[in-house]
């Protein structure tokens, strides 16, 4: 009996030791909850990297403003509203600077290529967003795709193609993003993907550019610049891409 009275005595001690500890905790946790939520409010936002939208437009569309707490601001939710409201935006990034600074990064859509159809030009981003629509009249100013029809196309929403041709719009944005990386898409003038066989591009206003839809577009594109760096300023013509290792030009 006695051994049991003392069994029961230290499994008292030991639930009010494990009750005191989940005490302690649940303040400590209340205490920083507390700091976080009286402390680190923001006191400056600095936005970098736009140029079509000010940064009143920026904050305004990411809902923050000077007082809200650093640390429970949902970054997430507040890229995506920045992308769905103002369009051109393609990537948003949020850092804090302790105690009360909100850096927002963000990058643009600098040459948005155009798609027409229905009397509508839609422009998209290499990101495959489509970020605005413009009039017809307008199409020759832009970056001209052909081949293509985007399926239900909405500003602000991702393109979507039908399913037969979902695989020539992945194309498309996978030549743009290379494209945009080695600063040679503001040279280009018109993409053509009708043709099954071959991708053709107009660049530099001198060039048609023909590639197999299977190239490995990293290696045929860093092949083009060094082709069109050997050619004299004046020369105009086809430059044939479709071949393993080697390219041919035909001046025209």
């Amino acid at each position: 009996m006695a051994r049991r009275r003392r069994y029961n005595r230290k499994r008292r001690k030991g639930s009010f030791a494990f009750l005191y500890k989940l005490l302690a905790f649940v303040l400590i946790c209340g205490a920083i909850g507390l700091a976080l939520a009286m402390f680190f409010r923001i006191d400056d936002i600095e936005i970098s990297g736009n140029s079509r939208y000010s940064n009143e437009q920026i904050a305004a569309a990411a809902q923050i403003k000077a007082g809200d707490n650093l640390f429970f601001l949902n970054k997430y939710d507040a890229a995506a509203r920045i992308r769905q409201q103002l369009p051109y935006v393609e990537t948003v990034q949020f850092r804090r600077v302790l105690p009360s600074k909100l850096v927002v990064q963000v990058t643009e859509c600098r040459d948005p290529v155009a798609i027409k159809q229905d009397d509508t030009v839609y422009l998209l981003c290499d990101k495959g967003n489509i970020v605005d629509t413009v009039s017809a009249a307008k199409w020759s100013q832009y970056i001209q795709i052909e081949g293509l029809t985007l399926l239900n196309p909405q500003v602000g929403s991702e393109a979507r193609a039908s399913a037969t041709q979902q695989a020539v719009l992945d194309q498309l944005l996978s030549m743009l993003v290379l494209l945009d990386d080695k600063g040679m898409l503001h040279e280009v003038r018109v993409i053509d993907l009708s043709d099954a066989a071959r991708i053709t591009m107009q660049y530099m206003g001198r060039f048609q550019v023909e590639f197999l839809w299977d190239a490995d577009f990293n290696y045929k594109l860093d092949y083009l610049a060094a082709v069109v760096e050997k050619l004299e300023a004046n020369e105009k013509g086809t430059i044939d891409m479709t071949q393993d290792g080697k390219a041919s030009f035909i001046p025209s």
